[in-house]
């Protein structure tokens, strides 16, 4: 008989199957030990320390720690083992945790743990696992504070909790989730002063980094998209498309300040993707208008939300983060005070009646 030789289709397939099978012995050890670690720090918190938090109980971790680690490796030190306690404490359901641990490792959950803001890290919580960020985006997410850059964290809580709870039940992303305000853009590199045409060439040119910081599902389409309007030629900046929201995204650059007249030239565009260039099960194309800088008294009086167009600041130098949180949690104490006010006058109104 003469020698079988292994095709290369032959051992493609069987490496697809080492593969795979590694990935899956992978996960399920991750599974195994995200669990054993949320339970024990439940025991703990529960059966030792009755549900208080305060410091823990040092000496019952100490003696824990020192009767653990000979046996089963520093994987349970001290600092680990605060690590669990404080993770049932901040994930309790151990059927969202079980869930959770199929997509998100303990090194995840140990970058989670560090966000105070309850409605902050279930946002991160939902948004790794949907678009299954690495540990290192999900810290860069953390540390570039994209909660606090979304309009979502601009709505009053118990909004901001229907749409994370959307979000895990039906993994349905809404442009709140996905429009940010301001955009880093930092890594374009550009000094002194430049045009619009400038900041459009370097977006492209570095148009991976310019994804990332728009967000995972945005796909380039085209730059200066032709649009031809009764035989008069316009231009849209650049045209993308959003697999999670399925609309195409018209964005317009602005080198100054945002004024009332963009918001009719978005518009227009919008109306003409529309009705040329939406396809059959997509939604209504969107706009994003980024800017150097904007007036919240002019978006609200535009009312450009009933228009699908957003309207966001760009920052072409990363200023301290000191100086940009203040500067977020500004603009959301703002938003939420005005949506309250907006209710109260509703509410007046319809007692007027």
């Amino acid at each position: 008989m003469a020698d079988l030789v292994p095709t290369s289709e032959l051992i493609g397939e069987l490496r697809h199957l080492i593969e795979a099978s590694r990935f899956r012995a992978a996960s399920a050890v991750n599974s195994e030990l995200v669990l054993l670690y949320w339970r024990v720090g439940r025991r703990i918190r529960v059966d030792l320390l009755n549900e208080e938090r305060a410091s823990y109980g040092e000496q019952i971790v100490t003696t824990l720690s020192a009767r653990l680690v000979p046996d089963y490796g520093r994987g349970f030190g001290r600092r680990n083992i605060y690590r669990m306690m404080r993770f049932a404490e901040f994930f309790p359901d151990e059927g969202i945790v079980t869930t959770l641990s199929a997509r998100l490792t303990w090194s995840h959950f140990v970058e989670l743990l560090l966000v105070e803001d309850p409605l902050a890290r279930d946002f991160y919580v939902e948004m790794c696992r949907l678009e299954r960020w690495s540990v290192r985006t999900l810290r860069a997410r953390i540390d570039g504070m994209l909660f606090e850059r979304t309009a979502l964290s601009k709505k009053p809580e118990a909004l901001i909790r229907e749409d994370l709870d959307a979000l895990r039940r039906e993994d349905r992303l809404t442009p709140d989730l996905v429009f940010r305000d301001p955009y880093v853009l930092d890594f374009l590199g550009l000094k002194d002063t430049w045009s619009e045409r400038d900041l459009e060439e370097a977006i492209l040119r570095e148009l991976e980094a310019f994804i990332l910081e728009l967000g995972s599902d945005f796909c380039f389409v085209a730059r200066q998209k032709r649009i031809v309007i009764d035989g008069e030629d316009h231009f849209l900046d650049l045209l993308f498309y959003h697999r999670g929201l399925r609309r195409l995204i018209a964005v317009e650059l602005k080198l100054g300040r945002f004024r009332a007249a963009d918001k009719g030239q978005v518009e227009l565009y919008l109306r003409w993707l529309d009705r040329h260039e939406r396809r059959t099960g997509e939604e209504a194309p969107l706009g994003l208008i980024l800017c150097a800088d904007k007036g919240q008294q002019l978006i609200e009086l535009l009312e450009l939300e009933a228009s699908g167009i957003h309207v966001a600041e760009y920052l072409t130098e990363l200023p301290p983060r000191e100086l940009i949180e203040r500067k977020l949690l500004d603009a959301i104490r703002v938003a939420r005070e005005s949506h309250g006010a907006r209710l109260m006058e509703a509410g007046k109104g319809e007692d007027s009646e």
